[in-house]
């Protein structure tokens, strides 16, 4: 870079300005970090969860924590949507399910059909079809309560466990999370027991026919032909046929199940770590007569209860944790921000990271790797069959900065080797890389009548496939081998017209964007690459005329025809402004633009307020707050900004 290139820099914003926002950030960051070394934030989905958890506890008849419900029910109304009903995200549509869920938990906590804001959720929800037009997990909810027949639920007959591998439907050939849902829901479906519910709460007023006469299932949007006329079609035939099958299949067939159950359990970090299949396990022993005080049925429960978020004036229940991928983005933004007590946290966090590496559990993973070691990290504290790629690649390429820093770097060199390793091992045929598995591609899954969510499957995504590029590219993987060629293939097959990438696991396009160019960045992809050119005029394009960026959980909407503004948030701002960085645009006015708003909105705290969700769980179903997100991210973006400026160096170094 010349002298006129860097007096642009320079003169884009205060670097007094920047270095006291960095140092600002930097402290309030180091300031939250646990005793231990790691961090980890809260994780917030939509109303479901709390909801659930509520019904959950009186599915059961346990004796309910009514001060516990009383703040769970102050968390509720307090994100009730303007139209009445709950939505999916902050200032998103009402959700017919997600206002189903947290109307009856509502109830059943107490607050009277009469309530204004219990009368507005019913009229919204009656405008909109009533709470028949559920989705699946809601209506298998609903049936279990008996609100619903089971008639109004898709056919899964628990037989599904002692199919062969080859077979076509398999639960090998799903997703990890749909996999640890499922099981034990087929031994609920089969055993189809009922709710205690001592209270005796049900919502007939949600209807608008009898409940009991509901039977039609309704597709996906999704969905298409022929694959859903011959799955619904199979559905009607299993509905004639699993009454006959034999009572011996189906004692094996549960016993499977439970078996798979029992093997994944997973201490009190819970079934797959995830909410959902934890209370799903739970209520699976409890059909089976399993006792509460079980070691099983005890662990199951406990892990359900940690996930409770409890302040002074209000609770909610987290869909899982996020420790390991709130620490490894932590450290990567201190070590950026490069002061001694930054690395020196930076440092401890990745201690805590390095035991927590899987290198003796074999994984569901392996049944398309059977060949492959394990050596991934998980997302919660703890998952060891299920590590996942994105963890992965994160932890290693901050691991692989703080060695060459660390005096003590040389202990990394054993944990980044198996990480590497088994990320190489899980690349799919395509060359890209999904989340949990490799070539998790059945698309025609997807049009099961259960699948209305169209969330089955876990396909590659360039999100990931990108992080695990950088993470190669960073460890000095040549571009010409024959998996970084795939993979590069892969990435740009998958730009869009627009020059923008899709982002299946943060929002959206933005979020796709910024990994794809740190991914080609790391790779030596300059901006003279067609790719990269592309995708740094899109993001300068879609900038806000404040300076920052944003984007909306509806752009997964699957007739999406193009970016549409958004107000601006602190994360997404600070994705864009990494991705312009990574193409080389550190001197654009854009950059500048975009500097300048984070550092106006950086709050007293050391922080940035962001109540907009940015984090993807399943597209147009379920999506997720991180409240690290507005904290670290523009930290990493700032320090960045002030590196290049110092460094006089226009090239971004590392993989992310």
């Amino acid at each position: 870079m010349d002298d006129g290139s860097r007096d642009s820099l320079t003169a884009a914003a205060d670097l007094g300005v920047l270095e006291a926002a960095v140092t600002r950030a930097t402290d309030a960051l180091v300031a939250l970090q646990r005793g231990d070394g790691h961090w980890v934030f809260e994780l917030e989905a939509d109303a479901t969860i709390p909801a659930e958890y509520v019904l959950f506890v009186h599915y059961l008849a346990e004796t309910p924590n009514l001060e516990l419900e009383r703040k769970i029910g102050v968390y509720l109304r307090r994100i009730q949507g303007e139209h009445g009903g709950w939505p999916l995200y902050h200032g998103g549509v009402l959700d017919v399910s997600a206002t189903v869920k947290a109307y009856f938990a509502l109830k059943m906590i107490g607050d009277s059909i009469d309530a204004p804001h219990m009368v507005r959720a019913r009229e919204a929800l009656l405008a909109r079809g009533g709470a028949g037009a559920c989705n699946v997990f809601t209506r298998i909810l609903l049936a279990l309560y008996g609100v619903l027949s089971w008639r109004a639920t898709p056919e899964m007959p628990v037989e599904i466990t002692l199919l062969p591998k080859w077979f076509p439907i398999h639960l090998s050939k799903i997703s990890y999370w749909a996999r640890t849902v499922i099981t034990p829901l087929l031994v609920l479906r089969r055993l189809k027991p009922r709710a205690r519910n001592p209270r005796g709460v049900t919502i007939e007023e949600l209807f608008l026919q009898p409940p009991a006469t509901i039977t039609k299932l309704a597709r996906g949007a999704h969905q298409k032909e022929p694959w859903a006329s011959f799955f619904f079609a199979l559905d009607q035939v299993l509905r004639i046929a699993e009454p006959r099958f034999p009572q011996g299949s189906n004692r094996r067939a549960i016993d499977k199940a439970v078996a798979f159950v029992d093997e994944r359990l997973n201490g009190d970090d819970g079934l797959g770590g995830i909410f959902p299949a934890m209370v799903n396990a739970v209520m699976m022993y409890d059909a089976l007569g399993v006792p509460a005080s079980d070691p099983r049925r005890a662990i199951a429960r406990a892990a359900v209860e940690k996930l409770l978020v409890i302040k002074a004036d209000e609770a909610y229940c987290q869909p899982c944790f996020s420790p390991v991928w709130d620490t490894a983005l932590v450290s990567h933004a201190l070590l950026e921000a490069g002061a001694p007590q930054a690395e020196a946290a930076a440092l401890r966090g990745l201690e805590w990271l390095q035991p927590l590496q899987v290198l003796d559990v074999v994984g569901d993973w392996a049944e398309a790797r059977p060949q492959v070691r394990p050596g991934g990290w998980a997302f919660q504290y703890a998952n060891p069959h299920y590590p996942d790629l994105d963890d992965t690649a994160v932890v290693v390429m901050a691991m692989d900065r703080a060695r060459h820093r660390a005096e003590t770097g040389g202990a990394y060199a054993v944990p980044i080797a198996r990480g590497r390793e088994w990320v190489e091992g899980l690349q799919s045929h395509n060359g890209g890389w999904a989340a949990f598995d490799a070539d998790n591609t059945f698309y025609y899954l997807n049009n099961i009548p259960f699948a209305d969510h169209g969330a089955l499957l876990d396909p590659p995504t360039v999100d990931v496939a990108a992080r695990c590029v950088s993470m190669l590219a960073q460890l000095g993987e040549a571009n010409d081998s024959a998996r970084m060629k795939a993979a590069l293939a892969y990435l740009e097959r998958e730009q869009l017209a627009d020059g923008s990438w899709f982002g299946r696991w943060g929002v959206n396009y933005i979020y796709g964007t910024w990994s794809a160019l740190c991914a080609l960045n790391a790779a030596g992809q300059d901006g003279a690459s067609p790719m990269v050119r592309r995708a740094a005029d899109w993001l300068i394009r879609v900038q806000n005329p404040d300076g920052g960026w944003g984007e909306t959980c509806d752009s997964y909407r699957l007739d999406y025809a193009g970016y549409q503004p958004h107000p601006s948030g602190a994360s997404q701002t600070a994705w864009a402004l990494l991705g312009l960085m990574a193409a080389g645009e550190a001197e654009h006015p854009a950059v500048a633009h975009g500097i300048a708003w984070l550092t106006a909105r950086q709050g007293d705290d050391g922080f940035w307020t962001e109540d907009h969700y940015t984090g993807g769980g399943f597209p147009r179903v379920f999506y997720l707050r991180y409240h690290g997100y507005a904290k670290f991210f523009p930290l990493w973006a700032l320090a960045r900004y002030r590196n290049l400026a110092r460094a006089n160096e226009r090239r971004v170094a590392f993989g992310m």
